[in-house]
């Protein structure tokens, strides 16, 4: 399992879910010494054992490094990615449990913006992805921003970290998932596709799009219909269409 350096969790959600999802991974709690409502995040902290140390409203925004605390900041020792084959077999442990269960992954070929990188893992989980793959080179790190992004849903969703998706994509392939890149020069529009298998959706960078060797080996290049003088979305925006129309249930059928 690889790590990402120290992270800092800010934010009432945030900090919620980290205690109830991952509290084993947290070290410490800092609340705001005259803020309401905090109630039930200090007891949380409290059952598991976290030490919690109530600080100033001047001394916590400090500690959240300008980010929007909300009253609430968590120390957590590192980002834990998801070993990546663990993760799949986990999803579905082979090809037939994979054609029988039709499950959703996302891939993000090079998100380089911590936020945007946050906000699609939010809507990963809001509509049912099961696991998410991303590259290690040219992409966000999984920091504070990233998690205050997703409001705390990166916690509880599966990130595994590879190399290149290049070169994961094939195998992919052969469990028995459909790979499909976004691009706004793709040839199907998302109103053509079959979302009713098992799909592997990949979004590419904000600017760039995806890299040209995950490109040439996609199943299908996906783009979005747009009326108006737009040429393409924001790539959280665009994720949050493509999964939203893709892979809400009475969609996929």
């Amino acid at each position: 399992m690889s790590v990402d350096p120290p992270l800092i969790i800010a934010g009432r959600n945030a900090v919620r879910e980290a205690l109830e999802r991952t509290p084993e991974s947290l070290e410490k709690v800092c609340l705001q010494r005259d803020a309401r409502g905090l109630n039930q995040i200090r007891s949380l902290a409290t059952r598991a054992g976290i030490p919690v140390q109530m600080l100033p409203k001047d001394g916590l925004r400090r500690l959240a490094d300008g980010m929007t605390h909300q009253g609430a900041v968590a120390f957590q020792a590192a980002f834990s990615y998801a070993d990546y084959s663990v993760m799949l077999k986990d999803i579905a442990a082979d090809l037939d449990t994979v054609r029988a269960q039709r499950p959703r992954l996302l891939l993000l070929d090079g998100i380089q913006d911590p936020r945007n990188f946050g906000a699609i893992v939010r809507s990963a989980v809001a509509f049912g992805v099961q696991g998410l793959i991303v590259c290690a080179h040219h992409m966000a790190p999984a920091n504070a921003a990233m998690v205050k992004a997703s409001s705390g849903t990166a916690l509880r969703m599966p990130i595994a970290r590879v190399g290149r998706l290049a070169d994961v994509i094939p195998e992919l392939k052969e469990r028995g998932y459909f790979v499909y890149g976004t691009a706004a020069h793709g040839a199907h529009s998302i109103w053509e596709m079959d979302w009713n298998c098992p799909v592997a959706l990949v979004i590419g960078s904000e600017g760039r799009g995806l890299f040209p060797d995950t490109e040439r080996i996609c199943d299908r290049l996906v783009s979005i219909p747009m009326d108006g003088d737009v040429e393409s979305l924001n790539a959280s925006v665009a994720t949050g269409v493509l999964l939203a129309l893709a892979f809400q249930p009475g969609y996929r059928g």
